[in-house]
Parts: C-alpha cells; sequence; structure tokens
C-alpha cells in the first residue's frame, strides 16, 4: 500500500504538494472540528458529478461526430479554427481539460496524417489558450470557476456578462494568431481526407449516451440553480452510473478531487491562523489580479482560488487573474499539465521543446490580454 502512494505521489506533483501543503498548515494550525465545516463540500460533490458523468462522454464517444467533420476539411487555417474553437467552445460546458483530453489526441492524429508535425506545437499552444480562454465565460468552465461561482452567490447570468468581454476578446485575437501562423499560405491544403481513427458510435450504447447527457443537463441545472438538493443530485448520479457502466466510478479522477480536499484543509487552516490570516487579507485585499496570477505560477489556479478567495475584497479580479494565470507559463493551469502530458506521451524526449514553443505563444497572448483583463476586472462581479 506504501508502494502504491508513493508512486502514485511521483506521478501526480500537484497532488504532492497539495499533501505536503495540508500537512504543514495543519501543523501551524492544529486540526479542530471547525476545519471540517470550512471544506467546500458543494464543490467536491460537484467535481465529482462532473468528472464521473465526463467519463462516460469519452467512453462513448458522444463527441464522435463531431470530431469526424475534422477530416473533411480541406485547408490547415480552416482545420486549425475547427480544432482550436472546438476547444474553445466545448471547455465552457466540458471543463477545459476534458475539451483539450478530446481534441488533442484527434490534432496529433490528423497532422501526422497529413505529414503537417511541424504545426502541432502550435496549434496544441492555440488549443490550451483556447481551453483556457473559452472555459472562462462560465461557471462551470473549469473547477476555479466553478468554486468562485458557488461561494460568491451571483447569478448565472451575471458571471456570464461579467466574462464576456474577456472572452469575446480571446476569441478574436485567437483569430489572429491562426491568420499569423499561416500566413504564408492560407490555403495550404492538408492531404488528410477523412479520418476513421477517432473511433465510432455502437448502436448498442445508445441508451448510455441519452443517459450521461440526462445527467449532464441534471448536473448544468444543479450548479446553475444552486439547489439544496445537490446531495440528492449526488447520489443520483453514482446510482445512475453504477448502473450503467459501474467501471466508470473507477475512473473517475479521485486525484483531482484528493488534491481539492487537501487545498481546501489548507486554506481553511490558514484562514484560522490569526497572523497569516491577517497578513493575507491586508496584501490580497485591492491586489488580487496581480496576487492570483503570481500564486497559480507556484501552486496553479485551482488551488491558489481556494487559497485566495477568503482574502479576496474584489471577486471579479480574483476569477480574471486565474483565467489567465494559464496564460504564464505551463504550471499556472492544470489543463495546460494535461496537455504537456499527453504531447510527451506521444513525442517521449521532447517534452523541452514543447514548453519552449507553449511558453513563448502563450505569454505573447497574455501580454495582449493582461491590461484589458486588469481593467475591467476593476469593476466588482
Amino acid at each position: 500500500m506504501m508502494e502504491k502512494i508513493k508512486t502514485t505521489l511521483k506521478k501526480e506533483p500537484m497532488l504532492s504538494v497539495s499533501v505536503a501543503a495540508a500537512l504543514i498548515a495543519m501543523l501551524i494550525t492544529p486540526p479542530t472540528p471547525a476545519l471540517l465545516k470550512g471544506i467546500d463540500w458543494h464543490t467536491l460533490a460537484t467535481l465529482f458529478m462532473m468528472l464521473t458523468v465526463l467519463e462516460g462522454f469519452k467512453k462513448e464517444n458522444i463527441f464522435w461526430p463531431v470530431l469526424q467533420l475534422a477530416g473533411r476539411i480541406g485547408s490547415m487555417a480552416g482545420l486549425t479554427l475547427f480544432l482550436v474553437f472546438g476547444v474553445f467552445f466545448s471547455s465552457m460546458f466540458v471543463t477545459n481539460d476534458v475539451s483539450l483530453i478530446i481534441f488533442v489526441p484527434l490534432t496529433i492524429i490528423l497532422f501526422r496524417t497529413g505529414g503537417k508535425e511541424n504545426y502541432i506545437l502550435p496549434v496544441l499552444t492555440l488549443e490550451n489558450i483556447a481551453a483556457v480562454r473559452g472555459s472562462l465565460l462560465t461557471p462551470f468552465g473549469s473547477p476555479q470557476n466553478l468554486y468562485i461561482f458557488g461561494q460568491s452567490g451571483v447569478s448565472a447570468g451575471r458571471f456570464i456578462a461579467y466574462m464576456f468581454p474577456i472572452w469575446i476578446l480571446s476569441a478574436f485575437l485567437l483569430i489572429t494568431f491562426i491568420c499569423f501562423l499561416y500566413r504564408r499560405n492560407l490555403r495550404e491544403t492538408t492531404g488528410i481526407g477523412d479520418v476513421q481513427a477517432s473511433g465510432s458510435l455502437d448502436p448498442a450504447c445508445r441508451w448510455k449516451r441519452r443517459g450521461y447527457l440526462c445527467l449532464f443537463a441534471m448536473i448544468i441545472w444543479t450548479i446553475v440553480s444552486r439547489t439544496g438538493l445537490w446531495p440528492l443530485a449526488v447520489l443520483t448520479v453514482a446510482a445512475a452510473v453504477f448502473v450503467l457502466d459501474r467501471d466508470l466510478l473507477l475512473k473517475t479522477d479521485y486525484v483531482l478531487l484528493l488534491t481539492f480536499f487537501c487545498f481546501f484543509i489548507f486554506s481553511s487552516s490558514i484562514a484560522a491562523n490569526p497572523g497569516i490570516s491577517a497578513f493575507l487579507a491586508n496584501a490580497v485585499a485591492g491586489h488580487e489580479y496581480l496576487w492570483s496570477i503570481l500564486l497559480s505560477q507556484l501552486i496553479s489556479n485551482v488551488p491558489a482560488s481556494i487559497v485566495l478567495y477568503p482574502f479576496a475584497v474584489n471577486k471579479g479580479a480574483l476569477l480574471y487573474g486565474l483565467d489567465s494565470a494559464g496564460l504564464c507559463s505551463l504550471i499556472g493551469s492544470l489543463a495546460s499539465v494535461i496537455n504537456f502530458r499527453i504531447y510527451v506521451r506521444e513525442y517521449p524526449g521532447k517534452g523541452l521543446r514543447f514548453i519552449k514553443v507553449f511558453t513563448l505563444i502563450s505569454l505573447a497572448f497574455f501580454a495582449i490580454v493582461v491590461l484589458p483583463g486588469y481593467l475591467i476586472s476593476r469593476t466588482p462581479l
């Protein structure tokens, strides 16, 4: 058992950081019964539902008809627009990491098939940007959005309206970056043709796909309505998935859930310490945008949201900073780490090259959006 735990911690550096942070925080502030109350069980439960049902989406290839269209696009610019904005729009509903899991492997397959591997790295970086910037529009587009939305009490309409300006700016910038990538020949052909490697829809599993879609709709309603019946929704999802495909309950990303749990402990323990709490309250208030970007480069934006939220006065600035942090470095967003893992699995030994291209393009994008984001975020959420 100990060997399994050690292996898991080595494979999951973010989990290791969260466990270490929780243990250190509990040494600074000994745990009390109030600590358990400080854990956001609602967010953990919602994440469990989302992660479990989206595993069903992946297993049953629910997005397969959309992906099949990609192989029928004739130009590289058109194909890249399709893939990048496929990530951009899907991330608003299935979270940024899941959208990358869907589209990044397909991108590698398509570009390999057409002999266009020289474009893979810049396109994967643009997909990463699309995942980070597309998901910021909705309360359920990313774990940090889900957490802040649940804590803030704002309506879904207000949340979307607040995020819309930077979201639409990001969309136009992505188009500009894609045009710049293919500036020498916007009509360059793909040489791919129809692609059959992305999966298929099993007619016998139609009822499963309908079941997962219904569960997903229920989860979205649970998030947006803020119903107090969310424990019943969790039981419904667990029971339904057990009936549909019980193996999915074993495939849920419990590492991410445990990481969240540990950072909730860290945040609650820090907030309970008068000295540390007073320092963060004075330091973070009025500087939420800067703090969220910088802290995310150390522990990623999801745990940074948990640590900083209790001390943030301007929740909008915190949210804008967290959703921009993934553009600064690989560690800034968990979605970026997932993208990196998929790439190095396909191209062992080329991780450094990925980081160089990713950092160059992503920082260029960040340099353009950072000031508009700051100016908009001065208006409270």
